[in-house]
């Protein structure tokens, strides 16, 4: 008995020891586990904070606004207590939903602007305090938007509004458009050397946009739209009777083979037909 006791003092020291060791000895975890999110969760939120993070592109418009390209970033609108800021959507476009992910502290309310059946939306935000940061979804006929807020003691955007990528593509081909329209096509010499000295008269969906001639040839303009269609059937008229000539179409020009004098294109029959005629000199 005595031995045994001896032994057991002995062995609690180090009992002791090797307890003290484990518990001040850290625990091998995953980090993913240690903050809670997969490996996959992690990676989903890293992307998402590099597109908030993005820095976009950021224009000046009218009156001051503050112009963000839609889709290219997520916009961080700064407002302020005791002030309002004016977040403008496209005109003609309706809203559904508005979320804000604080509807305690933040207040949005809509106002709208312009003639009826053109009317633009505009969301009034307004923080009740300052340093506050939120998240707003904007979702509407059209698109959806995700939207920063941000309270600022006394600095604020006044008013906000997008730009839009389907916008700038229109611009792009209406520029393009007035710059062919001022190139003459299809005639191979200098603008100074034709005549456009032509009337055109009657009404047609189709109803040629511009008619002039080299002397030799004459080229009918027509609308974009007829590209793909059946285009009208040429008639020259001379002697007072209409005849054929010769005639091809490239898209939407009509190259005639003849130097016309008066002409006459037509399309449909009975009292669908439609009718143009052309005359040079007016």
């Amino acid at each position: 008995m005595i031995i045994a006791t001896r032994n057991v003092g002995a062995i609690l020291p180090v009992a002791a020891t090797i307890v003290a060791a484990l518990c001040a000895a850290p625990t091998f975890v995953p980090k993913a586990h240690a903050e809670g999110m997969s490996a996959n969760e992690q990676k989903g939120t890293g992307i998402s904070g590099q597109w908030r993070g993005k820095k976009g592109l950021v224009t000046k418009g009218a009156d001051g606004k503050v112009i963000f390209l839609y889709g290219e970033i997520q916009p961080s609108v700064v407002c302020s207590p005791l002030q309002v800021c004016d977040i403008e959507l496209q005109a003609g476009e309706a809203v559904r939903d508005v979320l804000v992910g604080d509807t305690v502290r933040w207040k949005v309310e809509p106002a709208t602007s312009g003639a009826i059946g053109g009317q633009a939306i505009h969301l009034i935000v307004k923080p009740s305090e300052p340093d506050l940061v939120t998240s707003m979804v904007v979702t509407t006929s059209r698109r959806t938007y995700h939207i920063q807020l941000k309270s600022h003691q006394n600095q604020y955007m006044a008013r906000v509004g997008f730009e839009y990528p389907e916008d700038v593509s229109a611009k792009l081909a209406d520029m393009n458009a007035r710059l062919e329209a001022s190139i003459v096509p299809g005639a191979g010499v200098p603008a100074e050397q034709l005549n456009f000295g032509y009337s055109v008269s009657g009404n047609a969906r189709w109803r040629p946009t511009r008619v002039y001639s080299d002397g030799t040839k004459t080229y009918i303009q027509f609308p974009r739209s007829i590209s793909g269609q059946d285009a009208p059937v040429l008639f020259v008229v001379s002697g007072g009777e209409n005849r054929v000539v010769n005639y091809r179409m490239k898209g939407d020009m009509m190259v005639v083979d003849y130097h016309v004098e008066r002409a006459v294109l037509v399309s449909g029959v009975g009292w669908k037909q439609e009718k143009i005629t052309i005359r040079r000199g007016g």
